[in-house]
């Protein structure tokens, strides 16, 4: 199989923040998660008071819609006091940093116990109280004050509200630590991939530029001024390589650009056998990009594609969108999968297991590409349909 070995291939690094943008302050941290935690709020109060009004139409009869009517107007007003007291928490935390001339903090105060129970014993104080007379107002009622316990109906409302608002308080609050746990996890496997493909790096770097000077000792014996214009080639691609090195993402202008440095420095060494052509739509040409996929892939096609074909051939690189996605393309007119399976299997320096199509470059290609995007992300190689032959690798992405 082709596609063994692979060099060139560079672990992406964490974007730097812009130099203008603001650090983000404790009410607006607050503020994205009472957001992105209020479907789970509002669909787990729905339970709740369900759960209650059913509760108390089972203890005592009476009308459902009178029960769940007040259920649902405490159980909201908990929720509002409970989120309300937490931005204003927010709020004080950002002032008294200011009044202290601290820099900007997202603060840290709403999670944990600490930061909870000042919103929950509140909600709890106030809760039952604003939304019975909410109720009461309604539905023109004049119902006992919660306060007076004297009553047995009072003290099972009492007691059921705040059991409801201890619980809507106390699940809410486990749920977000037990989902700020698994992103944190989430986030450390992301390091460990990234810190591996960074280890794949001082792998796969080494191997590149010993072919590429193995080459070039050759040449300066054997043509000094060819040697001299690979010399420059590989001077470039290199300054080339270390400043893609430092960007997360980079336009697929940038990419082309960087790939058709690569394939001048391997036409030094190849002469006539080989032809490129590279083709890049202008609409496409802004679109970010992590850097230095393509290179790896055209590397694999040249040598275990074209440099084993004693005529050489032509390798395309090709980029084109395909509703959501963008594909990007490697195709070469070299050996084809089968004779470079053959050719692979009687080298002493490539695996065995390059003849499957998972070879080690192959691989850490798609493990890159898990690493970023998951599942929305491919790389697949197959056989040319045409009567050419060849290979053909697929890389596809999503857009956004």
């Amino acid at each position: 199989m082709r596609h063994g070995d692979t060099a060139g291939l560079m672990p992406t690094k964490p974007a730097a923040p812009p130099a203008n943008a603001a650090p983000s302050t404790a009410l607006a941290a607050a503020l994205r998660r009472w957001r992105g935690r209020l479907p789970r709020t509002l669909g787990l109060l729905a339970l709740i008071c369900l759960s209650i009004s059913l509760l108390l139409w089972t203890i005592d009869g009476g009308r459902f819609s009178i029960k769940i009517t007040y259920a649902l107007l405490i159980g909201l007003s908990c929720t509002l006091i409970n989120d309300s007291s937490w931005m204003a928490q927010a709020w004080l935390h950002d002032r008294m940093r200011a009044l202290r001339r601290l820099p900007r903090a997202p603060g840290g105060f709403e999670r944990g116990w600490t930061g909870v129970l000042p919103s929950a014993a509140l909600c709890l104080l106030l809760g039952p109280l604003v939304g019975q007379a909410l109720a009461d107002a309604h539905f023109g009622f004049s119902s006992p004050s919660l306060l007076n316990l004297s009553s047995a109906n009072t003290r099972i409302t009492m007691f059921v509200s705040l059991l409801a608002t201890l619980t809507l308080v106390v699940v809410l609050n486990t749920v977000e630590r037990l989902s700020a746990a698994r992103a944190q996890a989430e986030a450390a496997q992301r390091q460990a991939a990234e810190n591996q493909l960074r280890m794949l790096q001082s792998q796969l770097e080494p191997h590149m530029l010993f072919n590429t000077l193995a080459n070039l000792r050759v040449l300066i014996t054997l043509d000094p001024p060819r040697a001299q214009a690979m010399l420059d080639r590989l001077i470039g691609f290199l300054r080339a390589t270390l400043s893609a090195s430092r960007q997360d993402h980079h336009p697929l202008a940038a990419e082309f650009l960087h790939t058709e440095d690569y394939l001048a420095l391997m036409a030094v060494r190849m002469g006539p056998r080989l032809v490129v052509k590279l083709h890049l739509p202008e609409d496409l040409a802004t679109l970010p990009l992590p850097p230095l996929l393509l290179q790896p892939l055209v590397e694999n096609a040249i040598k275990h594609g074209l440099e084993p074909k004693v005529e050489g051939g032509r390798i395309e690189v090709t980029a084109q969108r395909v509703g959501q996605q963008l594909r990007l393309q490697v195709r070469d007119t070299g050996v084809g999968l089968g004779a470079a399976s053959t050719v692979a299997s009687t080298s002493a320096s490539t695996s065995p297991s390059t003849a499957g199509g998972t070879g080690f470059g192959l691989e850490q290609v798609r493990t890159r590409l898990a690493t970023l995007y998951g599942k929305r992300a491919a790389l697949t190689l197959s056989p040319a349909v045409d009567a050419e032959g060849g290979a053909l690798v697929t890389l596809t992405l999503p857009l956004d």
